[in-house]
């Protein structure tokens, strides 16, 4: 710095002297241009040396690395030390943040779509069913040998007979691990009756000894080696399921209509009790391992050997006049010219609360005449949905009633559609009625829905796992709520009665 300063000092006097002698006026001015010329030059070589040298002593005393930018001069205090003047700036650290755990599910669209509308499955081979029982027979019949004489539970009395693992008595009372129905409690929850859960525990884990072909191509047979069944061993009466089952049989359908194993949970806690147990299960020999529901045979069900799969015949427009004569309600015999059918009128009520929540069209509307379908529903597949022109005239669909029972439906083919949005439900299946259940509403507008379908689909470890655990079983449940309170709005706008219905 001291020789920079001598430098200068001594090139000023140069000019000076230089400016003393006579000299021309131009060479003059030259030589005070280039003085001054260098001058700037020497300046800026000097402020480019020692600004680094004070970016590091300031960044020594700030902690501030060095490349960072700093505030101005003018922004720093006067007076005020450096270590004392905060930035702006954000510090040289990594934040991590933690996802909190969801307490409430996520707000979606009234649509879901589960994977399982998407990809594709192969249908089941029904018509190779014998092929199916000769692998069946290969694989399976070695894990159906008892170990040892005591292993398992009681013979049939048979050569080669099968076993079942344990006695269904016990294994009600049993809480094991290893069972595909889980209850770590030392109870089940209320809305399911003791034969429910020796149903769904045969259903589950129950050892399989013969596989048929079931009617009307439903899907495949299959009958467990068993006692008696909670609807008893007695055969059907008639038609073309004589002599189809005896014993414990149960219905395997497709993995698509895994909805089944739903709607069985929401009829159990809404009280309809209308539907047959059900379960999710797999089968090696089946579908290449896909979980596939499987639905409780009961023998009492009245035949259905017609196009329209039903025991009661109706026709849209003869439906609705049984709706406005109120058949059998209050105990009152209804007079022969209201063509009134055996069933009673509140069976009609939660038929159509029960398909409205989960949009079960193939009853009441097989046609799709009262929304707008997708390329992939049967109606559509089948040309039906330009058949709407007069909807009177169309048949109803799988209304099923019991031999000894005949006041009561029974809901079968419970295949429901979660992925249909708000503003494309089915309200024709709410056309005509006038009455709704209050154990039912009570439980819709209780809040408490959520919790107790959470605890009731928990139970059933295949049909949990398959719907991606709790998050996908949220997302099912989202829409079922949604479609809840659009049937309270829909009570209120209309003035449809809330009455008791235990008859």
């Amino acid at each position: 710095m001291t020789l920079v300063n001598c430098f200068i000092f001594s090139l000023c006097a140069w000019v000076l002297r230089s400016w003393g002698r006579r000299r021309p006026m131009t060479r003059r001015n030259l030589l005070i241009a280039a003085a001054c010329v260098i001058y700037v030059f020497l300046l800026v070589n000097h402020a480019n040396h020692a600004l680094p040298e004070h970016r590091r002593l300031r960044g020594a005393e700030t902690g501030t690395p060095l490349g960072e930018p700093m505030l101005a001069d003018a922004e720093i205090p006067e007076g005020a030390p450096l270590s004392n003047v905060t930035t702006t700036l954000k510090p040289n650290v990594v934040y991590i943040t933690l996802r909190s755990k969801r307490m409430k599910p996520a707000h979606i669209r009234g649509t879901v779509k589960p994977k399982r509308r998407k990809k594709h499955v192969p249908s089941v081979q029904y018509g190779n069913l014998p092929d199916v029982m000769q692998n069946f027979d290969r694989q399976e019949a070695k894990s159906l040998q008892p170990k040892s004489e005591g292993a398992t539970g009681s013979k049939t009395g048979k050569a080669g007979a099968k076993f079942l693992p344990a006695n269904l008595k016990d294994q009600w009372k049993s809480t094991d691990r290893g069972s595909n129905i889980r209850i770590y409690s030392g109870s089940s929850p209320p809305w399911f009756s003791k034969e429910d859960i020796e149903s769904m525990r045969l259903l589950a884990d129950g050892r399989i000894a013969r596989i048929t072909q079931a009617p009307f191509q439903h899907g495949g047979l299959i009958r467990f080696e068993s006692g008696p069944g909670p609807f008893g061993t007695s055969t059907l009466a008639q038609g073309l399921h004589r002599n189809v089952c005896q014993g414990t049989c149960a219905l395997v359908k497709r993995p698509l209509d895994l909805s089944e194993v739903f709607a069985f949970h929401l009829d159990r806690i809404l009280g309809l009790n209308r539907t047959l147990p059900s379960v999710s299960r797999k089968f090696h020999f089946i579908q290449d391992g896909h979980p596939c529901p499987v639905i409780l045979w009961d023998s009492s069900l009245y035949p259905a050997d017609n196009d329209s799969q039903s025991s009661v015949r109706l026709k849209w427009g003869s439906y609705q006049h049984t709706l406005r004569q109120k058949c059998w309600q209050n105990g009152k015999v209804p007079k022969p010219e209201w063509n009134c059918t055996d069933v009673h009128h509140y069976e009609w009520s939660k038929l159509a609360l029960f398909d409205f929540l989960l949009q079960v069209y193939n009853r009441l509307d097989r046609h799709c005449c009262g929304f707008k379908p997708r390329k992939e529903d049967s109606c559509v597949q089948q040309g039906l949905k330009l058949k709407c022109d007069n909807q009177d005239q169309i048949n109803l669909t799988h209304i099923i009633q019991r031999n000894h029972d005949p006041r009561h439906l029974v809901f079968i083919d419970n295949e429901g559609f979660f992925d249909r949005s708000e503003d494309n439900l089915n309200f024709k299946l709410l056309q005509g009625i006038k009455e709704f259940p209050e154990s039912a509403i009570s439980i819709l507008k209780s809040q408490r829905l959520r919790e107790k379908l959470l605890q009731s689909l928990f139970l059933d470890r295949v049909y949990w796992d398959s719907q991606g655990g709790r998050q996908g079983i949220e997302k099912l449940i989202d829409v079922i709520e949604r479609r809840a309170k659009i049937l309270l709005t829909y009570i209120n706008a209309h003035g449809v009665k809330v009455l008791p219905m235990n008859e």
